[in-house]
């Protein structure tokens, strides 16, 4: 997992304005670096200039449930978003993990305000779920962001002479964070790695040389990253920590010196957790042919386990090999949701329209989105879609080139139509499925961002009819509606009427026999055997100031 906190992200208006109508730059950097080696978004939570991100591989996102995300101001007494906290929870193969990213109050003197804000943080936020409301009740908390913690005592001579001749252990015992978890109950149990990196505040900016303003402020270690386990058995190694199935070792902790953007620097630290799987299979299990090379092999079959409760609100996604959100499904399907008479297995089958399915040869896999748990419960691997009569796929798979962007068809969606974003998403930056890019309608054409619309989080009554899919380039015509001028140029974008597809469509047709999973090849589940061990490496990457 990469678990990512920034602090003092610009939150300008403009950019608040941009941030709400599109995925944020700095999520769509991440997500664009990290996609090719097969890591999706998981969850992120932004508050002013904090932001937090959480990425894992695509197929352990059956096994991270209960996914929670909250926020605490604390700037301005608890009105203003500048400092506080955000945080994201989940159950990591049954193992309730929290992430936290805090930016707590600046200057020397604010010790204890700083320690007294992460109390406030602490006690204000709250989940759902029985098994951890509060963030200590999780069995895993990582804490880290700018916690702005100074050196006390010493002078800015010392403080200096102590990085220049490598003897950062003189700096040590003067460190407030230190000093407080020794005397803190609020801070008992916190964990950290060694400080054997210089502090990491305040650079001249472009430089790797400390403050030389007028203000010459003394280093300090601001940038921290620190774990605490719930029930934890001390072991003889400080880097490690141990508690009822579950260990947490530290394999790295430094600051990156190469970064000079900021008058931070970046802190990054990779912890290995080894922990006995509690789950060991998914809520859904999915299975397709191992290649689609006729319309009439988009079949799709699905079996729930007893304990999953449906909603009529969960679809599967058809995605690209490399696809980086649950959103960014090349096109998707309504699952049956009626009482199955198939043995009581809760087995059922869809089909994709042949209109759907993607041009060209490529690697894709399917994905079960549950609206009740907000994540994809169900994966596939990966396999083939070579259409008779397709396309090469270089040339069908350039929707992120600006000729694509500037040559399709923006299909707008009704604010209430039937769409796979679900109803009760909190983000306005997610992906409605319908919705292409506008790009070139909202930002100057050198600009780099992938731009994101508001999904139409409104769709909440089932009784909504659904949306037409779009259909592809090839066989789309200019439909009748209303024109939208774009000012970057003379492109000319046709916002159709929509109309709401046929009942049943993108469905098996009465009188399918129904297709025994022992006919498929391939398999979604991910067994992993409860008497083993699952190793997993998370990697936090804190970066402050971040401009």
């Amino acid at each position: 997992m990469f678990v990512i906190g920034l602090q003092e992200v610009n939150s300008m208006i403009n950019k608040r304005l941009k941030d709400a109508l599109f995925s944020d730059q700095w999520s769509e950097a991440f997500m664009d670096i990290l996609s090719p080696f097969s890591y999706v978004l998981v969850s992120s939570v932004r508050m002013q200039g904090c932001l937090l991100l959480v990425f894992a591989k695509y197929f352990h996102l059956p096994y991270l449930r209960d996914i929670q995300t909250d926020c605490t101001r604390t700037g301005l007494g608890g009105y203003w978003g500048n400092k506080g906290g955000v945080s994201i929870r989940l159950s990591l193969f049954g193992h309730m993990v929290c992430f936290l990213n805090c930016h707590l109050p600046a200057h020397m003197e604010n010790s204890d305000q700083r320690v007294d804000n992460f109390e406030s943080i602490l006690q204000l936020q709250q989940f759902q779920g029985p098994l951890a409301n509060g963030v200590l009740d999780h069995d895993l908390v990582f804490w880290f962001g700018d916690l702005n913690f100074r050196i006390d005592d010493l002078d800015l001579y010392f403080v200096k002479s102590a990085i220049q001749g490598s003897k950062l252990s003189l700096l040590w015992e003067k460190d407030q964070l230190n000093i407080a978890k020794c005397c803190e109950p609020v801070l008992s149990g916190f964990m950290e790695g060694p400080l054997t990196f210089p502090p990491t505040y305040k650079y001249d900016v472009g430089t790797n040389t400390y403050d030389t303003s007028s203000k010459k402020r003394k280093p300090a270690w601001t940038d921290r990253i620190l774990w605490k386990m719930k029930n934890p058995i001390s072991p003889s190694d400080t880097s490690c920590s141990m508690s009822e199935g579950m260990s947490v070792t530290l394999l790295s902790y430094g600051s990156h010196m190469h970064y000079t953007e900021s008058d931070h620097k970046p802190v990054s630290a990779i912890f290995s957790v080894k922990f006995s799987a509690c789950l060991v299979a998914p809520l859904v299990h999915i299975w397709v042919r191992d290649e689609w090379i006729l319309p009439s092999d988009a079949r799709v079959t699905y079996r729930w386990s007893p304990i999953y409760i449906k909603s009529s609100w969960d679809w599967i996604g058809l995605y690209k090999v490399g696809f980086r959100h649950y959103k960014d499904y090349v096109s998707y399907v309504w699952v049956k949701t009626e009482d199955d008479t198939d043995g009581g297995r809760y087995q059922h089958q869809v089909m994709f329209s042949e209109e759907s399915l993607p041009k060209g040869t490529g690697e894709y896999l399917l994905g079960y989105y549950s609206n009740n748990i907000s994540t994809l419960i169900g994966v596939t691997e990966p396999f083939q879609i070579s259409l008779p009569g397709s396309e090469p796929s270089s040339a069908s798979d350039s929707s992120d080139s600006s000729s694509e962007d500037d040559n399709s068809t923006h299909v707008l969606l009704r604010p209430k139509s039937r769409s796979p974003s679900p109803a009760n998403a909190r983000s306005p930056r997610s992906r409605s499925p319908a919705l292409a890019r506008l790009h070139d309608l909202m930002l100057p054409s050198s600009s780099q961002q992938k731009s994101r619309s508001p999904s139409p989080c409104g769709a909440r009554s089932p009784k909504q009819e659904r949306p037409q899919r779009p259909r592809s380039r090839e066989t789309t015509r200019e439909p009748r509606g209303y024109k939208v001028y774009s000012s970057q140029g003379s492109q000319t974008i046709v916002v159709p009427p929509v109309r709401p597809a046929a009942v049943g469509q993108g469905f098996s047709p009465k009188g399918t026999t129904p297709v025994s999973p022992n006919s498929f090849r391939r398999e979604s589940s991910l067994t992993v055997p409860a008497s083993k061990s699952t190793d997993s490496q998370i990697q936090i990457q804190g970066l402050d100031r971040a401009k």
